[in-house]
Formats: C-alpha cells, structure tokens, sequence
C-alpha cells in the first residue's frame, strides 16, 4: 500500500507535466495546477493508507459466537487488536527502511487521542514509534466492501449478514422439460424459484449436518434483529483500533423516532465513533416502499397481462415533428407506452384515439413483440404490426423505462415526476420527455397533490415546476 502512493504520486506529476506543456493560458491553467499541487504535496506529506477488512459476521459465526454477544465484542477486539498492532509495526518498520512521513512530529503525536490508546494498550509499539517515527499518518479504515463481499461470498465489512436467505428467480427457457415454472410475470414470462442461502451458513449446515439455520450462530443476528445498542457498541470496539472511519449502517424500522435516532448519533459519539449511518425502512420515497393495506393506489402490478389491451392513441410534437403516443390500459389506468413518429410504418388516421395494444410471441425472433389494432370507420379492424419498429434505439430504451414503471405499479404521479425530472443532455430527447410527461400526466385524477414539488422556502406543495 505504501507503494502504491508512490505510484499515485508519479501519477500526479505526468498530470502537472501535462498541464504545463498545455496551450491555454496561465489564467486558465492555474487552479488547475494548484489543485494537483495541493494532492501532490498532501500524498507526499502523510502518504496516507486505509488497511481494512471484510467479513467480521462470519468470522465471528465461525468462532461459533452470535454478533451481538458480549463475547463476540471481546473478540473483537482481540482480533482488531492484532490487526493493529501489525499495522502499526510494519508502519514503523517501513519509516525505518525508508523514512517517516514528512510530518511526523513526536510533540504533536503526544497530543493524539489514538497515541494515547496505543501507549496504554501497545506499549512497546508506542516507544517504538515515538523513537523511529512511521511510515504513514493513518493506516486504516472499514470500507463497505459490497462488492468484493459479493465475490468473496462473506458478509460486507463491521456489517452483520443482512439476511440468511432469500428467494432468487431464473428465467425458464419456453419448453424446457427440466425446469419447474413457479412464477409467471406480467409480460407471460416464466421463472423458476430456488431458496439462496448466505454461502457461510451452508459451510455450517455442511460442517455441522444441521438444516435449520435458527440453530446457526447466525440466528437472530441479522441486520433487522440486532438491537441498535450492540451495534453502537460493536462499531466504538473497531473504531478504537482503526485510524480513519468506518462504514456502517444500522438499519431500523418505519417506526423508529427522531428521538431514537438522535440517541443512536449520540452514543456513537460518547463512544468514540468518527460517524455512523442509520436507514430507516420507508425514509426515502421510492426506495422499497411498501403501501398500506388501506391506503388506495393507482397500482396495477401484480397482475397478468393479458394478451389484449385497450389503449389510447394521442398526438404530441417532439421539436418540429409529429408523434403519436400508445398508451396501453389494464383496468382503465396507463400500464405500458409505446411511442413514435407519426409517418411512415406508424401513420394513422387522424380521426383513430382508440384501439388495442396485442401481445404476441414472434416465432423466428424468439420474443414478444406488441402490435397496435384499432377500428376503422367501418368498423373493420387494422393491425400495425411491431409498435416498436419506429423507435430509435434512445426512445425505445427510456419507453422501456417507463413502461417497467409502469408495470410495477408505481402510483402515476411519481412517474410522471420521474420522467419529468429526467436529464437528458439533447435537446430533442427533453422535447419528447415533455411531450410524454402531458401524455401520462391526463389520466392523473384532478385533485392528486404532486409529489417532490413543494417549495422548501415557502411550503407550496406545487410551488416547484417539473424539471427545476
């Protein structure tokens, strides 16, 4: 790690040589520089690193000790005190080899917090050091390691496993023999459901021949059971020994208090945490929230498409042109949107509002495809066949946006808040968004408040205009 600052380092440089052989004039260039310069000379004064970790929970399952046991928190610390001193001695090793970071000034690391900790709990590090001095300023950290817990198969980081299994899907191939179909979606295609342990709790159902994972160490010591106290606690035993902060998020439910939250930020800081992070279930609009069982709703999912659909055709002008809009309905409210060029494979009279969105399965492209049918004026019936032959590939994929959104059921308001709200950089793409936002904002009942429009100086509910 030490060599990779220095190899950032000489990344800096070819920057700043780069900026000097630059044509612009010195006016332009020097904020730039300086602010190279300030990252050149801040690496080389502290040549700061960050050592962490992932995988406490199951490290701790593994010691056959639940996460939030008094036990678990002396192991711990054990564990973080090694870490540390490790750090520390190859820190100062380093400053022997190669010298201590520019900065280093005994007198001021005696006014420290951490050097205090040390000369108490690592003594001999602490004279160590105090002697040769280190290498580096700060050495550690616990970052949220999500991805690499994922390729790693471990819990993430300080984090306890978030949940000890859950239900995956795989799509089914039509026709396959050796699949089982237990679901099917709103778009007829079919999945296979399969139970996914946490991969450390099948090591223990292997290592033990238990199949019951309330018998785990892992047992009542996910995320959601853990009471928020052990939490703090547990983040103070690892901040004792890291130098930087920690990433750590205390999840709690919908119903949990200001008062509550206030009193998890305070502990933390009495005992001795940089920072921590708390969710609350339902905090932010949007975010897996689920509605009320009497709440009413402009949802639709959760229901079969069938394979007919009425719609409604409206006109709208993206810049200069002419474009139609398919709107397709499943019990009266919008549940996909297709939309074109009003000329060529999508012209229609003028006098068709009405028709039928069908959904078909296309033989040699293996997949669906959606078809427009309506009336004519004497009633015989006329079939536009791919709605989507006319879309640019952009539109199609943002039509796409939409419908999912759609089909989710997500109350109309909010979509039409988050198609507004869009940004998009080309002037033509912002005047087909603004054309679907009227389109989609029609079928919003009169008297439905706008959501993420009240005004934060004045309290108006509507007092922000979409796109602002």
């Amino acid at each position: 790690m030490d060599d990779l600052v220095d190899l950032e380092l000489e990344a800096v440089d070819r920057i700043l040589t780069k900026i000097e052989q630059d044509p612009e004039p010195e006016p332009v260039k020097r904020v730039e520089r300086e602010t190279w310069e300030l990252l050149r000379d801040t690496g080389r004064k502290g040549r700061r690193t960050g050592l962490g970790f992932t995988g406490l929970a199951d490290a701790l399952a593994g010691l056959n000790l639940a996460y939030d046991s008094d036990a678990a928190l002396e192991a711990t610390e054990d564990i973080l005190k090694t870490k540390c001193r490790a750090e520390f001695d190859s820190s100062i090793d380093l400053a022997i080899e190669r010298g201590a970071f520019d900065a280093f000034d005994a007198a001021v690391e005696r006014t420290s917090e951490f050097t205090a900790m040390l000369e108490n709990e690592l003594p001999e590090v602490h004279d160590r050091m105090m002697r040769h001095g280190r290498r580096n300023i700060s050495l550690s950290t616990v970052a949220p390691t999500g991805t690499l817990s994922l390729l790693t198969r471990t819990s993430s980081g300080i984090e306890p496993v978030y949940m000890l299994g859950y239900t995956r899907r795989r799509k089914v191939l039509p026709g396959d023999p050796n699949t089982v179909v237990n679901f099917t979606d709103d778009l007829g295609d079919q999945w296979e459901e399969f139970t996914v342990h946490h991969p450390r709790l099948l090591d223990w159902m292997k290592a033990t021949g238990e199949k019951d994972p309330a018998k785990s160490p892992y047992a009542n010591s996910t995320a959601n059971d853990i009471d928020w106290h052990r939490r703090v606690r547990m983040q103070s035993v690892v901040q004792k020994y890291t130098t930087h902060s920690i990433s750590s998020t205390i999840n709690l439910p919908a119903t949990a208090t200001v008062e509550q939250v206030g009193k998890i930020y305070l502990e933390a800081w009495h005992l001795g945490s940089k920072g921590i992070t708390v969710y609350r279930d339902g905090s932010r609009a949007g975010v897996l929230v689920a509605m009320k069982k009497d709440e009413p709703s402009d949802a639709v999912h959760h229901i079969t498409r069938p394979e007919r659909l009425e719609a409604d055709v409206l006109r709208f002008n993206n810049d200069a042109e002419p474009w139609i809009a398919v709107v397709g309905l499943l019990e009266g409210k919008p549940y996909e949107i297709f939309t074109g060029k009003a000329e060529g494979a999508f012209q229609l009279p003028r006098t068709v509002n009405k028709g039928w969105v069908i959904k078909r399965r296309h033989a040699k492209a293996g997949k669906n495809i959606y078809d427009l049918q309506y009336a004519d004026g004497d009633d015989y019936r006329v079939t536009i066949e791919g709605l989507s032959r006319t879309f640019d590939k952009e539109y199609w994929n943002y039509a796409k946006l939409i419908s999912g959104m759609l089909r989710q059921g997500m109350p109309l308001p909010q979509v039409v808040d988050v198609v507004a709200n869009l940004n998009l950089y080309d002037t033509t793409l912002n005047t087909w968004k603004n054309g679907v936002v009227r389109v989609l904002s029609g079928y919003i009942s009169d008297g439905t408040q706008a959501t993420g429009r009240t005004c934060p100086e004045c309290g108006d509910a509507d007092g922000l205009s979409p796109g602002r």
